[in-house]
């Protein structure tokens, strides 16, 4: 049942357009399914079946199991014969947009005298480690959702635990009412949040099959560019269903087709961090917190907002980072010119999925090198450093003020000549600026000190779990990370560059998204100063210090061993034609007082020394491109729906994309509404109640300072370990 307001539609504003298909967009979208089952994107029937069995299987566990927690807790035979628990599932198999091999996310709901910790983690994870179609159990009690994974009939199963404070489960229990919140934990709060957003997903979309198409695609397209992770700093399943819900809901009648494509052009101009939400959100009877930037600090400094839709409404997507943000926005624009290709016939669906070259984007990177004694050891300790992989992207951040900035790859790599081993890495780059000055530079091995200090305080961790950061360039990539272990030549990775029909332009955030948060811009400093001089406050400083105070900060001095770099950015190899010679610079970055200290000597700190810096030296035969590259055309689709003043109630105020009523570096979002007459109302301004956030700024124009290139090298003393 969908659930329409007042208005008689779904979403928080009304529709961008109501248009349905053309015979085209129809063509396109057989097109597209027929991509998919050529993907094997699509389970079988007996695969289908296969999974309702072994869901069947679980249900009657956690029956058994119930029955005999209550016996042990003291109960009488009879009260025993009434306990019950039930198994619901969420995420990708609750919307229909699995595919073969997935697993299944599902939710356990037990009465309140089976506690957590006592009868979940302890009771039924004996139970499940004695049947012999259960493996790879592995219990994790002090995850922020607390989880027991395991396989089950060889389906990977991830199941949650909520007690609830019903003395007997029925068995029509119906989760989406919020009084089965009252008196539960946190924790079983985020565990029944999953289960709860899902169903409410579904009931605010207008067309389901549609919906489960288009969101097929775009999971299948995250995870193909690399940007499908929700514990590394991108987005996972939940954050992709919320983003294709919400353009299903604002083109209503369209064909998946049409959604994909609206879909990467309403996401590449969006301006973040306003946030996504499918619904109102509302504070709720029960005084639980829920997202609103304007009374949580911490909710102030989420760079991408996508708000779960089922009371407490939360930010699903806290983890995204500056870094991680850029590579997305990267990749929607990327997606929104190919899309325009494919409907001029100058490329095809294949084009959008080619995959992300990460190993040939950047010309150094960090190698995060991991080991354990067993298997057992290396999947946990796995789990814990890839958790804790997004704090050192924060790092970066936030002692280098945003000017480094880290590109993590979303998985893992092994080395088969060396067992027991697992490998992460991640791009390094600097952000591109307008004021050339003297050649400084500021030590990350205090940073890198400081992550494996914390990864090392891992609660249980055991003999043999060690870890290991080194500086790896471009060219001395091990082999084991490339397909087939053969390191493509450099000629045919230039010509396949160059033969690409989409034109990969480089983008800024700030240029496309007009961030009100107030973040700097990727262009030009400039643009993050005031009138007087100083830089406006940011999430990573505090609001009360002065604009000289703030200065100081970010322009503080220390001396550092001076070495030459090489400036480089994510944009580099992206197909677009390089900008002239003498416009682009390195600002001058210092290592802050606050940035964690390196040993006394200068030397090393754990095997990890790595200096950056600028210098006015010229790079021969290196061009870098150009940050400041003209922005998508704005959505036409959306000219009548442009947010006017109102005389009577005062000027509107700034809005999400969907109203459209703010500039975007000085140009108004002129829009056309394809003959839609019924669609010249004002808009309703999706974010209206959280605009206080902060305050709202004007662009600053960017800079026209000539620059010359200059070049940005990496180096440690220690070399990288060569495999053996």
């Amino acid at each position: 049942m969908m659930a329409k307001n007042n208005a008689g539609y779904l979403g928080v504003s009304e529709p961008i357009s109501l248009s349905g298909p053309t015979e085209k967009d129809l063509i396109q979208t057989a097109e597209v399914e027929k991509f998919l089952a050529d993907a094997g994107l699509y389970e079988s029937q007996g695969q289908a079946v296969s999974r309702e069995e072994v869901l069947g299987k679980l249900d009657q566990t956690v029956k058994a199991w119930i029955k005999k927690a209550t016996r042990v807790s003291g109960y009488g035979e009879q009260f025993v014969q009434e306990a019950n628990a039930k198994i619901f599932t969420f995420s990708s198999y609750r919307l229909g947009v699995h595919g073969p091999g997935a697993d299944i996310d599902t939710l356990c709901v037990g009465p309140r005298h089976a506690t957590r910790n006592d009868y979940f983690f302890q009771c039924l994870h004996d139970m499940l480690a004695e049947m012999p179609e259960v493996s790879e159990l592995h219990p994790v009690p002090d995850a922020h959702v607390p989880v027991l994974g395991f396989k089950l009939c060889g389906v990977s199963i991830d199941l949650l635990y909520a007690n609830l404070a019903h003395v007997v489960i029925p068995d029509d229990l119906d989760l989406s009412q919020d009084s089965i919140l009252h008196n539960v934990d946190e924790q079983a709060v985020r565990s029944l949040n999953g289960c709860r957003v899902t169903d409410q997903i579904l009931r605010l979309v207008p067309n389901i099959p549609s919906f489960r198409t288009t969101l097929r695609f775009m999971r299948y397209w995250g995870k193909r560019r690399g940007v499908y992770s929700n514990v590394i700093g991108f987005l996972g399943g939940i954050n992709w269903a919320i983003l294709v819900a919400r353009i299903c809901q604002l083109y209503p009648n369209a064909s998946p087709s049409m959604l994909i494509s609206r879909f990467f052009r309403v996401f590449s101009q969006w301006k973040w961090p306003n946030p996504v939400i499918l619904c109102h959100i509302e504070e709720g009877p029960l005084g639980l917190p829920v997202w609103d930037p304007r009374r949580n600090f911490r909710d102030r400094g989420h760079q991408m907002p996508i708000i779960t839709p089922a009371y407490p409404c939360m930010n699903s997507s806290y983890n995204v980072s500056s870094s991680t943000k850029y590579v997305m926005i990267q990749e929607f624009t990327r997606g929104f010119e190919i899309c325009q290709a494919i409907d001029e016939n100058r490329a095809t669906w294949d084009d959008l999925f080619e995959p992300y070259p990460f190993f040939e984007l950047y010309r150094n990177y960090l190698e995060i090198g991991i080991t354990a004694r067993n298997e057992d050891d290396l999947r946990n300790w796995k789990g814990w450093v890839e958790s804790r992989l997004r704090q050192l992207v924060l790092k970066f951040e936030r002692y280098t003020h945003e000017m480094l900035l880290a590109h993590p790859h979303p998985r893992d790599f092994s080395d088969g000549s060396r067992p027991l081993h697992s490998f992460y890495f991640m791009g390094l780059w600097r952000k591109q600026t307008a004021q050339p000055q003297e050649a400084e530079q500021f030590d990350i091995r205090g940073i890198v000190n400081e992550f494996k200090i914390s990864v090392l305080a891992y609660v249980h961790r055991r003999e043999g779990m060690d870890i290991e950061v080194s500086h790896v360039k471009r060219k001395d990539i091990p082999l084991f990370v490339f397909p087939g272990g053969v390191r493509p030549p450099r000629s045919s990775r230039t010509a396949g560059r160059n033969s690409r029909a989409v034109s990969r332009n480089d983008v800024t955030p700030d240029r496309h998204v007009g961030n009100p948060l107030e973040t700097e811009s990727w262009s030009d400093p400039q643009s993050a100063q005031d009138g007087s001089g100083g830089y406006r406050s940011t999430s990573l400083l505090p609001s009360n210090l002065s604009s000289r105070e703030t200065q100081n900060i970010l322009n503080g001095h220390l001396n550092l061993h001076t070495e030459t770099v090489e400036h480089e950015h994510p944009g580099r190899f992206l197909g677009s034609p390089p900008p002239p010679g003498d416009n682009a610079v390195v600002d001058v970055v210092t290592q802050p007082n606050s940035m964690p200290s390196t040993s006394n000597n200068g030397g090393p700190t754990n095997g990890l020394g790595i200096c950056f810096n600028s210098s006015q030296k010229e790079s021969e035969g290196i061009r870098v491109n150009n940050l400041v590259s003209s922005p998508p055309a704005p959505v036409d689709e959306l000219v009548s729906y442009q947010a006017k003043p109102d005389n009577k109630n005062g000027p509107t105020h700034g809005s999400s994309l969907e109203g459209c009523s703010e500039m975007i570096l000085g140009q108004t979002c002129n829009l056309s509404s394809h003959g839609n007459n019924h669609l010249k109302h004002k808009a309703e301004d999706e974010l209206e109640p959280l605009e206080l956030a902060c305050p709202s700024v004007r662009a600053t124009p960017a800079s026209t300072v000539q620059r010359k290139p200059l070049r940005l090298r990496l180096s440690t003393l220690p070399q990288p370990k060569q495999a053996e």
